[in-house]
């Protein structure tokens, strides 16, 4: 396990009622909720991070900000826009609160054949940690 790892496995410590999964460079919180998403950190050395949420991901390159996008990904403060086409699912937005309205941030999609299908929207969000400034 990994320097960063065993400092997330350390702050998970005031969350008794997280379940997670750890490997050698990686660490899964999974969902606490039925409404939630997976949240997964791994260390791909060399100071270089990859932290995803269900299929959303981002690269970092440096550490706090790696283990920030991390606890982001529990709050409250963030969740997941799914868009699907019939049932499959081809992006994940995430989105933060500011002001009561949620905005945005990025996206990861799938390139889609079903185009002309009607876009669908599911809300997935964690509440493992309240604020994400916990």
């Amino acid at each position: 396990m990994t320097k960063t790892i065993n400092k997330i496995v350390s702050r998970l410590k005031k969350y008794p009622e997280a379940e997670y999964e750890l490997n050698a460079e990686s660490i899964t919180v999974n969902p606490n909720n039925e409404n939630g998403f997976p949240v997964t950190l791994t260390d791909n050395g060399n100071e270089n991070f990859t932290v995803a949420f269900d299929f959303w991901h981002e690269e970092f390159y440096n550490e706090n900000d790696a283990l920030n996008c991390f606890a982001f990904g529990l709050s409250k403060d963030c969740r997941l826009k799914l868009t699907k086409k019939g049932n499959k699912p081809i992006k994940w937005t995430v989105e933060s609160i500011e002001n009561g309205i949620w905005k945005e941030d990025s996206t990861t999609g799938l390139f889609n054949l079903s185009f002309w299908k009607k876009s669908k929207f599911e809300f997935l969000q964690n509440d493992l940690i309240k604020s994400s400034k916990e």
